[in-house]
């Protein structure tokens, strides 16, 4: 029997340079169960070490292990990934990718915390610059290491497929394409009419706590694991997807 799961696929944690410290897993996932969230993804730009923590943490959210990749056109994708391993053997791909530069004296902080929110690390290398692989290609390489492609906040008009390309080309073979918050049902018929081959889903991309779930994507599914919602995503078994916000 199918149930419906809410979803928010687009979180960042204090790892992301762009996030708040108090975005740790602990109380993102504690935030989460707040706003009655079933499944989360963690997705912090080029990177994952904050994932561990995570899935560590025992509670009824679901974690999907996710990153939020900048391609070479500085296009944002997202990458959800089955598990853990494959999700790190994609951070080692993108983080040989991009160019090496590190400081000691960034404005902001990258950190690496426990399941305890307990500080046990910094990355020192800047994570929000682009990597040196094209959209089809980092498509090709989430999908050879069984994830999942969807191209970042296509409404938004800095970092998105649309805004660098101009297009998603035809041979791009997104999974789902992500509309952030500020786009309404009725704004993104007419904006992305000609993109209905792809699902379309709503994330919250939240980088402070009182963002999570501020727009959220329900999908009806036997269950909340990340098999079902890549049937979902694909239509398949009467999986449907349906977004909020």
């Amino acid at each position: 029997m199918l149930r419906k799961f809410k979803a928010d696929l687009h979180i960042h944690t204090c790892l992301s340079p762009c996030a708040e410290l108090d975005m740790t897993p602990r109380r993102i996932i504690g935030r989460a169960m707040e706003k009655s969230l079933d499944i989360i993804a963690i997705t912090d730009h080029n990177a994952a070490e904050n994932v561990f923590a995570a899935n560590r943490i025992e509670s009824p959210v679901t974690i999907i292990p996710g990153m939020e990749i900048t391609t070479s056109e500085e296009a944002h994708v997202i990458a959800l990934m089955p598990d853990i391993d494959s999700l790190m053997e994609l951070r080692s791909i993108v983080k040989n990718s991009m160019p090496t530069i590190i400081t000691e004296k960034l404005a902001f902080e990258q950190v690496i915390v426990n399941e305890k929110d307990e500080v046990e690390g910094f990355i020192k290398e800047l994570l929000i610059n682009a990597t040196s692989i094209d959209t089809n290609r980092i498509i090709k390489i989430i999908h050879q290491y069984g994830g999942i492609a969807i191209a970042a906040h296509v409404d938004r008009e800095i970092y998105s497929i649309l805004t660098q390309l101009g297009f998603i080309p035809e041979d791009m073979d997104f999974d789902a394409l992500e509309v952030s918050f500020r786009t309404s049902h009725t704004e993104a018929e007419t904006i992305l009419h000609s993109y209905r081959r792809y699902s379309w889903i709503k994330s919250s991309d939240a980088h402070h706590l009182v963002d999570i779930g501020r727009c959220y994507t329900e999908f009806h599914i036997k269950e909340p694991t990340f098999e079902e919602i890549k049937l979902a995503l694909n239509a398949k078994q009467g999986r449907e997807v349906i977004w909020h916000g």
